[in-house]
């Protein structure tokens, strides 16, 4: 028998009910009551907290069902922890606290760097100068001499300012500003008594050189952090400075994660009888291509070599393929005198039965971009004899 059942009927389990039940409903009602979520409700969290505190404890438990609230407040009570800190420990990521650690944090920084993919390939370390906010070293942070700040009588030290308006009977409208007087600070210094380095504003400008270590494989569009770096502000923690990585487009490599993708040009009778070609790699080695006589590479193939694409972020020694596309160039006319020489090395044509009553055309060439142009040109709808054409609706 238990004396009382308060605590159980917070959280809405029965005496004797299973430490995971207990679990689940303080789960629920936690998230539930949340001061982020219903922050009306900061009270009822509380209770929450307060009551799973002494449950899921054999040793409170077994006083408050002995004896009730009064023999845990005679006993020591409960230990005063704060239901954030219960939160942050039930759910295991500090859910609450960090969010408040968020809330006085300054923000952060980014900045683009752009970068080469050689670069990305070799690994390099950039150095870059930036402007940021410091905290005034000669009123550390203060603004003035010390007892001159005063809080701002216009706003009583809110920082806004509120008006009300009468927009008909019974119908007032609230327009909130910041305020004038103090600049949405909250808080006024005598222009005499102002710091004179700063000038009041508490912080002043300052040149930082960071240095970029941009590691081998990083990727387009990656994220370089230097946390506590970003602008200073009294009574904030700084925000980090962010260095956002913006691969520049390469005139001869394409990348695709780990692999490089390359074009590579061959004339026609390097494509039937081989050819040697040699492509400079990304750290200034030259690998030697090889197709032997016979092999016949076609227009469009795909081949690749090992080991010979973009570094593995962080696994350095391991590198992706090297892609090569190539693309045949063919002649635009040959001699018919060496016509009866070419067919005797290539394969022999098909033979065609020609109908009698074939008709005979002629092919011209196509261009590309002149038939993109007319395709945009051409109307919303054609016009036929009896007028544009019309959808006809089926009605039951």
């Amino acid at each position: 028998m238990v004396k009382e059942t308060t605590f159980y009927d917070v959280l809405g389990v029965k005496p004797g009910c299973t430490q995971e039940d207990l679990k689940k409903a303080y789960r629920k009602l936690a998230l539930k009551y949340h001061p982020d979520k219903n922050p009306n409700e900061g009270e009822k969290f509380k209770q929450i907290s307060q009551a799973y505190e002494v449950l899921s404890n054999p040793e409170k438990k077994r006083i408050y069902d002995q004896g009730g609230e009064q023999a845990l407040k005679e006993g020591g009570g409960p230990s005063g922890s704060s239901p954030m800190d219960i939160f942050e420990m039930f759910f295991g990521g500090g859910r609450g606290r960090a969010r408040g650690r968020r809330e006085r944090k300054g923000q952060n920084v980014i900045h683009q760097l752009s970068v080469s993919l050689e670069e990305l390939y070799k690994g390099t370390v950039r150095k870059l100068a930036l402007q940021k906010n410091v905290i005034c070293d000669k009123c550390e942070g203060v603004g003035g001499k010390k007892g001159a700040v005063e809080q701002c009588s216009n706003c009583s030290g809110t920082g806004m300012t509120v008006q009300v308006e009468q927009l008909g009977p019974g119908m007032l409208q609230r327009l909130q500003s910041i305020c004038t007087d103090c600049q949405g600070q909250g808080e006024r210094i005598n222009p005499k008594d102002r710091c004179k380095q700063c000038s009041g504003r508490k912080t002043i400008r300052d040149r930082k050189i960071l240095e970029v270590h941009v590691d081998k494989g990083m990727v387009d569009g990656q994220k370089i952090v230097f946390g506590g770096e970003g602008d200073q502000e009294p009574g904030l923690e700084p925000g980090d400075i962010v260095i956002l990585l913006d691969e520049k487009e390469h005139e001869i490599f394409k990348r695709n994660v780990n692999d490089l993708i390359m074009r590579m040009q061959v004339e026609l009778v390097e494509a039937l009888c081989g050819f040697q070609k040699v492509i400079r790699t990304l750290d200034g080695r030259d690998l030697l291509v090889t197709s032997l006589p016979g092999t016949v590479v076609k227009h469009g193939d795909l081949k690749c070599i090992l080991n010979e694409g973009m570094p593995v972020y962080k696994d350095p020694f391991t590198k992706g393929r090297l892609i090569i596309q190539f693309v045949v160039n063919f002649p635009k006319a040959i001699e018919p005198t060496v016509l009866p020489a070419l067919e005797q090395c290539l394969p022999p044509r098909e033979e065609v039965m020609i109908p009698d009553n074939a008709e005979e055309c002629m092919l011209t060439d196509l261009d590309p971009e002149q038939e993109a142009r007319r395709r945009d040109t051409r109307p919303a709808y054609e016009e036929d004899e009896g007028g544009p054409s019309r959808v006809q609706c089926a009605t039951q």
